[in-house]
């Protein structure tokens, strides 16, 4: 199923793409605030996480690498460069979008709708995340960003695109996509 979903997502990505807006664009509708900014953690080599995950552990987890922790400082910089709001951030109880959300902002807090359900373990989890990630930007009311540090499979699964590692995606409240900005390795 797994599988599936991201085939699915790759194709649906090149069939509509993401974004006719400019960075400068993106940048400007980031700058007035009041939108919902999902961010893909940055690089983290491999696929999955091995068998025994804890938690707890980031020891059990796919983790950053020097080139995504370098990543996410430039992130948080790409954010503080262009005086861009924010209101919170928000970050998956894994070890690789909390340390992104870190590197990137430094406060921030976990949000159980935010995990990955890439996992069988833990497939049994998405629709409860899903819904309840979407109660949570449907009663969100703020003017500032609300900047969601999560998965590639909360991503495709909410907004229907594919993302790359460190990938920076904007909508609306009512999850319009807007656009995307990617940071490079």
């Amino acid at each position: 199923m797994k599988y599936f979903i991201l085939i699915l997502s790759f194709i649906l990505s090149i069939i509509s793409p993401p974004s006719t807006y400019s960075n400068d664009e993106l940048i400007s509708k980031l700058q007035s605030g009041g939108n919902i900014v999902f961010i893909r953690h940055a690089l983290a080599p491999g696929n999955g996480d091995p068998d025994k995950i804890d938690l707890n552990d980031c020891k059990t987890q796919r983790n950053l690498n020097k080139t995504g922790i370098d990543q996410s400082k430039r992130i948080g910089l790409f954010f503080k460069n262009n005086n861009i709001p924010i209101d919170k951030v928000l970050s998956s109880e894994w070890c690789r979008c909390k340390d992104t959300a870190k590197y990137a902002f430094k406060y921030f807090q976990t949000f159980k709708a935010l995990n990955s359900f890439y996992d069988e373990k833990f497939y049994k989890f998405k629709k409860k995340q899903i819904k309840d990630l979407q109660q949570y930007i449907k009663e969100w009311d703020g003017n500032k960003n609300l900047i969601l540090v999560t998965h590639y499979v909360v991503i495709s699964e909410i907004l229907n695109i594919g993302v790359s590692s460190g990938e920076i995606v904007l909508s609306n409240k009512n999850l319009d996509l807007i656009g995307t900005i990617e940071t490079l390795f």
